[in-house]
């Protein structure tokens, strides 16, 4: 079934969310692209073997796609201005029709998206919400037999562990059961007052870092 493909980390402006990730993490961004369906713009680190980091935002020079933005980015107000936050995560599915099925969350439409020579299709919800406060993955089906992270230079980042915290945990845990993937996220409760969170432990060259 579904395996972890990327994390997501949103920020207000891609080149001060890019200087404060590298400067956390002691590794360069490449250079990813735009998303002319979506009006946003990226860049990547790799993490390994077919998985990787996307740091996303709007892109200022975009016209507004008329529709809701994914990963919730209309709603960047929320972000804090000087750093990205870890908003979300994307799983690899092999049959996304199906496995957008199951779950107990609403992942959405599947949308086919084009960039470059990458062809894919992927679960957005039409409001551009995220999935289970952002704990239950959106889906991802590469239609290209090559990978984003195949690509990608060695950064000496691998991802170590992802956590999450959630005021009903079983229902998140119950979702992740029903991609094959209740064994890739550590979902705890979090008290009623508290918003859920995501929180990623990666191996760098300066140590263990946490993103959140």
């Amino acid at each position: 079934m579904a395996v972890p493909d990327h994390l997501v980390l949103a920020a207000r402006d891609l080149d001060i969310g890019a200087a404060w990730l590298e400067d956390r993490l002691g590794v360069r961004l490449t250079g990813g692209g735009k998303h002319a369906r979506m009006g946003t713009h990226n860049r990547l680190l790799g993490l390994g073997e077919g998985l990787y980091l996307e740091l996303i935002a709007i892109d200022p020079e975009a016209p507004s796609p008329g529709r809701p933005r994914w990963f919730d980015l209309d709603g960047q107000q929320q972000l804090p201005a000087d750093r990205p936050r870890l908003v979300h995560w994307v799983s690899r599915s092999l049959d996304i029709a199906r496995e957008a099925a199951v779950g107990g969350e609403d992942l959405g439409e599947i949308l086919a998206m084009e960039r470059g020579d990458y062809r894919w299709r992927i679960t957005v919800p039409p409001d551009g919400h995220l999935p289970g406060s952002g704990l239950v993955p959106t889906l991802i089906q590469w239609d290209v037999p090559f990978h984003p992270a195949d690509r990608l230079p060695e950064s000496g980042c691998r991802l170590m562990k992802l956590e999450a915290f959630h005021p009903a945990p079983g229902r998140i845990r119950a979702s992740l059961a029903a991609l094959g993937l209740a064994a890739r996220l550590d979902v705890h409760p979090c008290g009623g007052d508290e918003l859920p969170q995501m929180v990623a432990y990666v191996r760098t060259p300066r140590g263990l870092v946490e993103l959140d």
